[in-house]
């Protein structure tokens, strides 16, 4: 749940801390807590789409570190959202305050936005190093404890939550953890204990997870009943929430029980009604539970590989197959989402908020992998929280589910023929088994991706946006295969913090599209083998490839001449079309924007999608002509810089976005099914 401000409040009262000389023992890690530390912490790109060879080996320091030290780690990452949407409110919060800084990051600032690629980056470096990684079916935090618990070992991380969950070996906060300090068997860090805290603050620790409660409750917003008020007077002005929740473990001292503090809350809070007050009384209960630890449901799937047991709530819905891969970190917990919810929450990149999400190029790959996870129900719809303009949106997306595809079922899709996985896959990307052929295995993935990319992109990509993205391939396998030399002759290693808008569009699409391909390559048990994610993508680099193929420089004049990285680079230009090859039709290419015939709809719904298409009310009609200005001038201003910028087609695209979101009424669908591929 996190407790906002106690981390401010704890580092203010550092005599809480031990210093420790950390070797020889377990360690349970925060994995989403890592994976942020370690990417924000080390200065590695974030506003041209994220340096991942780089944080790639970072990763492999850190282990290495770890290990150095006989320090065994086992590192535990978030799963599916909670069915409860007790923390509804608080994602909603957190992913537009992600837009704002993905728009201050995209204007040459720093947003802390972590690249779209990098969490895969991070599990599949681990993966590869043998670090025992386990992906919950839920929320990590309580696993993560529960497991430490059991085990006795320390857990690393940063999140507010640890300070209150009662851990016998302690907390060891990741600002503290000083694994670069090399040369000695040891890791010089800081340890907390609940013991401390209440020692300190002179409360009692079974009081402890009251006082989280109190302090910020998902299940409660207590503010609306103004009971921070009693506490929050007498806080020094200035202090902030770390002085509001000083305050309150003054106000605790006084209780020995828990249920004595729940209850002097109720009377704080004034005249309730009583189903009030019930519901109050009912979500303070809930979230001091949150801190109860349950047996580890991952001791034995770290001990012996067993898979932990599916949530009640998923238990019918989730096929008994994806288990293991699922707590594997093999398929991405989107699909817990999808099963449970009917809902997924997209990422934020750094781009402009006055151009469409880069995930609306996407879109057709993801409904195929809801059509394999849902069926094919003509009412069925996932909805996509994604960033409109500057703001969170939401979309009703519609599963597809057609040719081959349609003989899958989610039950036995992992007993499904390699050649009909394969074939839907590559179905999915309209892209014929023949244009692979001849490259090496591992690249047909992101050739494929490529290829759809550069079809489905909006505005099309032009030809040094190719070039450059292919020179950064080779380069990246270059590196891989002869560690860490580059393939270029010579590149400026220096790139403007402040990304070319056009430039960084275009390659948020495509990292869009990888993403998604890398999830529905899971889905259908990789019937084309995963490509080394690390070596696909390298911000600056491509970046600073596409200002230098733009000033007339060849891209064959930065390889060394009949070398291998030339060969493979005219490989994969000639791989990949700039326009979709005739011989691809549109019912093989469910990519394809263009709708297939369909039946007739019945005359009443037609009657209303003309009405509502064609005599939109006056209000909509600013709106619309309000963001068309905005669109057209940005574009002109991207323009000027970029002559492969389309602008008819980002005007088009942002307009059909901007109305696709609007209508609220499934019946009356002609705007939202401008948004609803089929």
């Amino acid at each position: 749940m996190g407790v906002d401000g106690l981390c401010r409040l704890i580092e203010a009262n550092s005599q809480i801390y031990q210093d420790v000389c950390f070797k020889d023992s377990r360690l349970v890690i925060d994995g989403s807590n890592l994976c942020y530390w370690l990417y924000f912490g080390s200065g590695l790109d974030q506003n041209h789409g994220g340096e991942y060879a780089a944080f790639e080996d970072l990763i492999g320091k850190f282990v290495k570190a770890l290990k150095d030290c006989r320090i065994e780690p086992y590192v535990v990452l978030d799963g599916g959202t909670d069915i409860t949407d007790k923390k509804l409110d608080t994602l909603r919060s957190r992913a537009e305050d992600r837009i704002r800084r993905a728009q201050a990051a995209a204007l040459g600032g720093r947003g802390s936005i972590l690249p779209p690629l990098a969490k895969q980056v991070f599990k599949q470096t681990l993966a590869r190093l043998e670090v025992p990684v386990a992906q919950c079916f839920g929320e990590a935090d309580r696993e993560i404890a529960a497991l430490a618990s059991e085990w006795k070992c320390p857990v690393l991380s940063n999140d507010s939550d640890f300070y209150i969950f009662d851990l016998p070996a302690g907390l060891l906060p990741t600002p503290h953890f000083q694994w670069k300090a090399g040369g000695r068997s040891i890791i010089r860090c800081k340890s907390y204990t609940t013991s401390s805290f209440c020692t300190l603050f002179n409360i009692q620790p079974q009081v402890l997870p009251v006082f989280a409660a109190l302090a910020g409750n998902d299940y409660v917003k207590l503010q609306e009943v103004r009971l921070s008020s009693c506490w929050a007077s007498s806080a020094p002005a200035g202090s902030g929430s770390a002085g509001r929740l000083k305050e309150l473990l003054v106000w605790l001292k006084s209780f020995q029980r828990p249920r004595e503090a729940v209850e002097a809350a109720l009377r704080l809070m004034g005249d309730l009604s009583r189903q009030r007050e019930a519901e109050v009384l009912q979500g303070l209960s809930l979230g001091t539970e949150e801190y109860q630890l349950p047996p580890s449901s991952l001791r034995w799937f770290f001990t012996d590989g067993t898979a932990p047991p599916l949530l009640p709530e998923a238990v019918g819905l989730v096929p008994d197959w994806a288990r293991l891969p699922l707590t594997q970190g093999r398929l991405t917990r989107d699909m817990l989402d999808v099963l449970l919810l009917k809902r997924v929450r997209l990422g934020v990149m750094v781009d402009h908020g006055s151009l469409p999400s880069a995930y609306l190029t996407s879109r057709p790959l993801r409904q195929v992998m809801y059509g394999l996870l849902l069926g094919g129900g003509r009412r069925l719809r996932v909805e996509e929280s994604d960033r409109e303009g500057l703001r969170l949106g939401s979309c009703m997306v519609r599963p597809a589910l057609r040719g081959v595809a349609k003989q899958l079922k989610l039950d036995s899709l992992d007993k499904a023929a390699h050649s009909l996985r394969l074939r839907v896959f590559l179905e999915a990307l309209g892209v014929k088994p023949t244009r692979l052929s001849g490259l090496p295995p591992h690249l047909h993935l992101p050739v494929a991706v490529t290829c759809y990319w550069m079809w489905e992109a909006s505005p099309p990509p032009d030809r040094s946006l190719l070039q450059a993205l292919m020179l950064g391939l080779v380069t990246g396998e270059t590196q891989r295969v002869s560690a860490g030399s580059s393939a270029l002759r010579s590149t400026r290693k220096h790139c403007e913090r402040k990304p070319h808008l056009g430039v960084a569009h275009a390659y948020n699409q495509w990292q869009a599209c990888m993403k998604d391909s890398i999830h529905l390559n899971q889905l259908l048990g990789c019937p084309l083998p995963e490509p080394h994610i690390a070596w696909l993508y390298q911000g600056p680099l491509v970046h600073q490839l596409v200002h230098t193929l733009r000033k007339r420089t060849k891209p064959e004049l930065l390889l060394p001449k009949k070398s291998t990285s030339m060969k493979l680079f005219r490989a994969l230009l000639t791989a990949v079309p700039r326009r979709r090859p005739q011989e691809t039709t549109a019912s093989s290419a469910v990519g394809k924007r263009r709708k297939p015939p369909q039946q007739l709809q019945p005359l009443e719904d037609l009657t209303a999608s003309l009405q509502r298409l064609f005599l939109p009310d006056e209000e909509e009609d600013e709106e619309e002509d309000e963001e068309e200005l905005k669109a057209r001038a940005l574009s002109a201003a991207i323009a000027e810089e970029d002559p492969g910028w389309d602008l008819v087609s980002v005007r088009t695209r942002f307009r059909a976005k901007d109305r696709g979101h609007r209508p609220k009424n499934p019946e009356l669908a002609s705007k939202k099914e401008h948004r609803e591929w089929s």
